[in-house]
């Protein structure tokens, strides 16, 4: 069964605004914590669309990794999904939702993932480590487009 994490953030820009900046998959660079030497391998231009694929480098616990995702959803500007193909965990599914609120926009990241080391090691290495990427990228937006929270 898949562990859950939502994350959400209110920003002053409208989705029509925010939606090209999550677009652009070499943005995932500036909002990846540096720790993880996350680099996006594929080359520009990335037409995103249902069925793109996208190739990263990332280093996890100092072990090089090759993580490839499929984005399955995209509806600009109100959503879209991205799934691993092949990478670190079992499973990855990363839902982008940008939703009206008052004269702003609310971003909500949900990603549904399942350990690559079983229940295990999931608790004691595996959460902490995904609620510190996301924690990294609310502080990265929030200093990018001066997020609400």
């Amino acid at each position: 069964m898949p562990k859950a994490l939502e994350r959400c953030q209110r920003f002053r820009q409208s989705r029509e605004e925010l939606f090209p900046f999550f677009a652009d998959a070499f943005n995932l660079e500036r909002i990846t914590p540096p720790w993880l030497g996350f680099r996006v391998l594929t080359p520009a231009p990335i037409e995103m669309r249902v069925g793109a694929l996208i190739d990263y480098r990332l280093s996890l616990y100092g072990i090089p990794v090759r993580w490839r995702t499929e984005i399955r959803g995209w509806d600009p500007p109100y959503r879209f999904v991205d799934a691993q193909l092949r990478g670190p965990y079992r499973q990855w599914v990363h839902e982008h939702r940008f939703e009206d609120d008052g004269d702003g926009c609310l971003m909500i990241d949900r990603v549904e993932y399942i350990s690559p080391l079983g229940w295990l090691v999931h608790r004691p290495l595996v959460t902490p480590q995904v609620e510190q990427i996301f924690d990294y990228r609310c502080d990265a937006l929030r200093k990018i487009f001066g997020s609400e929270g």
